[in-house]
């Protein structure tokens, strides 16, 4: 079993998403690991417009396995870049 880093997480997890939506990471959420793995929140650009404060960016939630390996993905939220996050 390997043992990843919170960083080599971070950004497995931001390539494998990138790689299977097609869209580009924006920002790191958040991270977390349980018995099942790596659990990163990433924003990812859903649509570029001009100006960019219009993005439409959505929220995904990211598992890989205990060894790096994507295992889901679900998009859980959008927002235009230029609203607010507020804190849940």
């Amino acid at each position: 079993m390997v043992s990843l880093s919170i960083g080599e997480a971070v950004q497995r997890a931001r390539k494998e998403l990138a790689e299977v939506t097609g869209l580009r990471a924006s920002s790191t959420l958040s991270s977390s690991r349980d018995e099942r793995g790596w659990h990163v929140a990433i924003e990812m650009v859903e649509k570029r417009s001009i100006p960019d404060g219009m993005d439409i960016l959505a929220t995904y939630e990211v598992v890989l396995d205990p060894d790096g390996k994507l295992v889901e993905f679900s998009r859980k939220a959008m927002r235009k870049r230029t609203d607010a996050i507020t804190a849940e």
